[in-house]
């Protein structure tokens, strides 16, 4: 009897989990695409605002060098205002952070992004700031946080719903089913993480082309993010990120489907 209890439990949190996330879906205004979300742009916005400034002290706060920031201010606004982006309703603000070791960037809901010290240092043109911000802009206007909040509500009930299924208080040995259903939860986020980055490189290679910068500079950003983390560590598919030297597959086919006839002179490095 307890355990036939435990399985209707379990379903009817299955159920809930399966049914919010396949009733939230919108189609994003700028992609195109048909999305499972549960926020508003609104609430990314604020969300993205208010995580701003402890985001920023992870990292030793903003970096002192005041004409570099506001270097990187203009070449991303410049992305916002000479593409579609600027029809969207998101904030967009951008902040040079004063870690010089950390290689990263990284972008919060509703238009907050971030670029280390660590990894501009590494940028050798401005072609390559503007795909590392494009990018960046590409996870805002793709809403993939609000999407990876929605993945994580569905898999975190899917899998406490397969926890409760098969735990058993009288079997220790149980748990290896709680543990295994928790570990797919992850992987599968995890997987939804790599598509989104892969999403957004497609994007910065439109954002980078129309706003007059080189998209090939992606490229050669991929081979310095590979150095810095010293090649892949591990298989990919136990990683958020996609190896670099994937993705850089990924924008060559994109900057060919932008351009198939060939990319315009005149474009900056």
């Amino acid at each position: 009897m307890r355990g036939l209890i435990k399985f209707i439990i379990a379903i009817l949190i299955a159920a809930v989990s399966l049914v919010t996330y396949w009733c939230n879906t919108e189609q994003n205004e700028f992609t195109g695409e048909e999305q499972h979300v549960d926020m508003t742009v609104e609430q990314e916005i604020a969300l993205g605002l208010q995580a701003a400034p402890e985001m920023a002290s992870q990292y030793g706060g903003l970096h002192p060098d005041q004409e570099a920031a506001a270097r990187i201010k203009e070449i991303g606004q410049q992305l916002v205002q000479s593409t579609d982006v600027s029809g969207t309703p998101y904030q967009f603000d951008f902040h040079l952070l004063a870690d010089e070791q950390t290689v990263n960037a990284f972008a919060l809901p509703g238009g907050q992004i971030f670029i280390t010290a660590g990894l501009l240092r590494r940028l050798s043109t401005e072609g390559q700031v503007a795909g590392v911000l494009g990018h960046e802009i590409g996870h805002v206007v793709a809403r993939h946080s609000a999407e990876q909040l929605a993945k994580a509500k569905l898999t975190q009930g899917l899998s406490g719903a397969a926890a409760i299924a098969t735990y058993d208080p009288d079997n220790p040995a149980s748990r290896t089913g709680a543990i295994a259903a928790a570990m797919v939860g992850k992987l599968l986020n995890m997987r939804y993480g790599r598509e989104d980055e892969l999403e957004s490189d497609r994007l910065a290679v439109r954002l980078t082309g129309q706003t007059g910068y080189d998209p090939r500079a992606m490229i050669e950003v991929m081979r310095i993010l590979g150095e810095a983390s010293g090649g892949a560590s591990g298989p990919e598919f136990t990683q958020t990120h996609p190896n670099p030297g994937n993705r850089i597959a990924e924008i060559e086919q994109a900057i060919q489907e932008e351009y198939p006839n060939g990319l315009p002179v005149g474009l900056l490095p």
